[in-house]
């Protein structure tokens, strides 16, 4: 377990994250439609956009109508699909005018078939025995990047530089960044850190080691855990139990993704509706109170309640009312200005083990004087019954009702299938 050899920015302590699948976002998939729903994020309270990858997609080995967004041709262009240079330009400036920040995401394990590179360095590439470039794992349309090649990984730092020093971005989420070498991330954030303060890095990983690197890393444990505990094949205590493992293993200054969706798993293994079932919005409560940074994905608001196409178009089927718009609201509101959600030293969590036999996930934190206490009934049955609490009496404000009321050492809990309360303290 090493800690970074960067300093994670100040803003990150309580910050909260959106994922944009551009091409599904609109009707039209460009960065000027998306333009239109940012008042929107903003006043839900986003703070960070993250746009799955801007890059032309190759042609050669295409998998669908579109191709696969993590196909890169070209790694300092634009996909013409989504608009303009400047239309980009303006959509950053954009973003920035509203106080958000935005992060774009970057493949450095491999590229498109017909990748720009190919033709002046087929050396950035590995070969088999035959001279043939090699497919990246059972990928088909992509072709493996040789990590070795120091005139490969000096173009692409070159290539990040280019948008921040020419867009302006705000950082970076890496692709599957434990198959690119550590030392490669770490040289970038070194290169980059003179051109921009701040920038935000979080890796798709799980992999300690790599918080030498980046201030994010994914939770997929704790996520499997969840999913089959809604399948009945774990227990809440198995949860539990990777929620402490990863206080062991990872750095005090690591800050962890959670999320009930992103592009990968809707497409591929469901919408949260289908992994979690009635927990889902409970588990979104558990993201956006835990310490960590909580993720949205694109429609998850709405709520999208279907799988979207990856390699097709297939656009979020926005209603004139968002639903969860206030859901969210409420979370990253309370995120903002209670410090005992913030990632501290100061912060303490401490778990309310007796009630996770009876499938009841709580959890009170606490940072100096300020204190949030968060009860999900992850039960199939609804709670009726009085608990006892290892806290004071004082009082709470239910955060989504505002309704205040004084809780007792002995509490009685009065919870439906799937749902939660979260109480801020008041001081």
């Amino acid at each position: 377990m090493s800690d970074s050899f960067f300093t994670t920015s100040a803003f990150l302590k309580n910050a909260n994250m959106y994922e944009v699948n551009i091409r599904q976002y609109t009707t039209e998939g460009t960065f000027n439609a998306l333009a239109t729903h940012l008042p929107r994020l903003k006043d839900m309270g986003v703070e960070i956009l993250w746009l799955m990858p801007i890059h032309p997609i190759g042609l050669l080995n295409r998998k669908g109508s579109l191709g696969s967004y993590y196909s890169v041709q070209n790694f300092e262009a634009v996909n013409p699909e989504y608009g303009t240079q400047n239309d980009f330009k303006n959509l950053v400036q954009n973003i920035h005018a509203l106080g958000m920040k935005i992060i774009i995401d970057w493949v450095a394990n491999h590229a498109a078939w017909d990748n720009v590179w190919i033709e002046n360095n087929p050396d950035f590439f590995l070969k088999d025995e035959q001279g043939n470039f090699k497919n990246a794992f059972d990928w088909d349309d992509v072709i493996q990047i040789n990590h070795e090649n120091e005139g490969e990984q000096k173009a692409m730092i070159n290539a990040m530089k280019h948008w921040v020093t020419n867009y302006d971005i705000d950082g970076f989420r890496a692709d599957l960044a434990h198959l690119t070498p550590l030392p490669f991330w770490i040289n970038a954030r070194l290169q980059l850190a003179p051109f921009k303060k701040d920038l935000v890095w979080l890796a798709e990983t799980e992999e300690p080691s790599y918080h030498q690197a980046f201030d994010i890393s994914y939770t997929w444990k704790w996520m499997h855990a969840v999913e089959l505990f809604c399948k009945k094949e774990k227990s809440l205590f198995d949860c539990f139990a990777i929620l402490q493992e990863h206080k062991n293993i990872f750095p005090a200054s690591a800050l962890r993704l959670f999320f009930t969706a992103n592009h990968d798993e809707n497409s591929w293994n469901g919408t949260e509706y289908e992994k979690y079932g009635l927990f889902a919005k409970a588990l979104a409560v558990f993201a956006c109170t835990y310490i960590g940074i909580p993720l949205v994905y694109s429609g998850q608001e709405l709520p999208n309640k279907k799988r979207l196409q990856f390699f097709d178009k297939d656009p979020i089927e926005w209603q004139p009312t968002v639903e969860l718009h206030n859901f969210y609201k409420t979370l990253f509101a309370l995120r903002k200005r209670n410090v005992a959600l913030y990632s501290s030293k100061n912060t303490t969590i401490i778990f309310f083990e007796a009630l996770l036999d009876k499938n009841i996930l709580a959890y009170q934190l606490k940072n100096e004087n300020e204190e949030v206490i968060v009860f999900l009934n992850m039960n199939d049955e609804s709670i009726l019954e009085y608990i006892n609490l290892p806290i004071a009496n004082s009082l709470y404000k239910n955060i989504f009702t505002e309704i205040v009321e004084e809780i007792p050492n002995k509490y009685l809990l009065k919870l439906d299938v799937g749902c939660y309360v979260v109480f801020e303290k008041l001081m």
